[in-house]
């Protein structure tokens, strides 16, 4: 059985039926997001922190991210590899010196899908 927060986590079966909307409260009173509408690879803690930091950043190194992130080299590649996967962000690796350097961004699919996210959760 996968851990909470792991990489795992976008294997789980999907709900369906009549759990169609995900309800709670904002200051405007009760809203109603579709639960279909949010981007499920998304929505796990690590890779959105990736996203957004990308979001607001041309780019990143691994390092950069594993900071921001406080979490492990593994961790952050898998879920890194996740994203890039899915065309939401590019690596590149290249050398300074003889130390290697993986940098990242936001692809335009990553940029659409993290504002289509944001705007979700304005609603």
């Amino acid at each position: 059985m996968a851990k909470h927060g792991t990489a795992r986590d976008d294997r789980r079966p999907s709900v369906s039926g009549d759990l169609r909307t995900v309800r709670g409260k904002s200051d405007a009173g009760a809203s109603s997001v579709r639960a279909d509408a949010l981007d499920r690879l998304i929505h796990e803690r690590l890779r959105l922190g990736i996203v957004s930091a990308l979001a607001v950043n041309d780019s990143l190194s691994f390092s950069d991210l594993k900071k921001l992130m406080k979490t492990t080299d593994g961790n952050l590649s898998v879920h890194a590899r996740k994203l890039e996967e899915a065309d939401y962000i590019t690596c590149t690796k290249s050398f300074e010196g003889r130390m290697p350097k993986t940098e990242y961004k936001l692809t335009a699919t990553g940029r659409r899908a993290s504002s289509a996210t944001w705007t979700t959760w304005r609603r």
